[in-house]
């Protein structure tokens, strides 16, 4: 089975620098043109389905990608975002600062294994991203396309590849992964890059 493992567009909060995580924007009109990039790459992928975020950026996406090639859009609940940021969600990131100067601190000591009021543990949150992805794929598709977040994706890439940290995700960026007798391996990466 060959898993395209895709990040969203360009969001409205990625320009006004927010905490983003589990919360809504919107792709931004070069977000769009991402995705409409991002479904010319997919074309001769021989993709079956899209499994999606029900976030609207990467729901926006999927719908943008599955209209050009014409597939069937699956929302998946489990590939949402952390709820890395608790009470910052949403906020810009300077005016968290001197609201929540406290909390910003704690994540920029340890960004995986912090707490952050009212955030999601770094621990529950791999199990849930681990348990959907394995569930996605253990089906009998060829080819399956699944878009979502940079931390679900990051976490894929540290926990259940074991190939460390992600240097950069870049908006549409998509890691090519093969499955074969249940374990992975990566195959590529389009917009990505590993730490060394």
């Amino acid at each position: 089975m060959k898993i395209f493992l895709i990040r969203h567009g360009q969001t409205t909060g990625d320009i006004e620098d927010r905490y983003g995580g589990d919360y809504e924007d919107h792709l931004t009109e070069k977000g769009e043109q991402q995705s409409r990039k991002l479904a010319s790459k997919l074309k001769d992928k021989n993709i079956e389905i899209i499994y999606h975020s029900p976030r609207i950026r990467a729901t926006e996406t999927a719908k943008i990608v599955s209209k050009s090639l014409n597939l069937k859009l699956i929302k998946i609940q489990d590939l949402r975002e952390r709820n890395a940021y608790g009470i910052l969600t949403g906020l810009i990131k300077s005016k968290a600062k001197e609201k929540y100067p406290k909390e910003v601190d704690k994540l920029q000591k340890d960004k995986l294994n912090h707490n952050v009021q009212g955030s999601e543990n770094y621990s529950s949150f791999k199990k849930r991203i681990i348990r959907v992805f394995n569930d996605l794929t253990d089906k009998s598709n060829e080819a399956v396309a699944i878009i979502s977040h940079g931390g679900p994706i990051s976490t894929i890439t540290r926990e259940l590849l074991k190939l460390g940290e992600l240097k950069y995700l870049g908006d549409c960026a998509i890691l090519e992964i093969e499955k074969t007798n249940k374990k992975f391996k990566l195959l590529g990466l389009d917009g990505a890059e590993l730490e060394s």
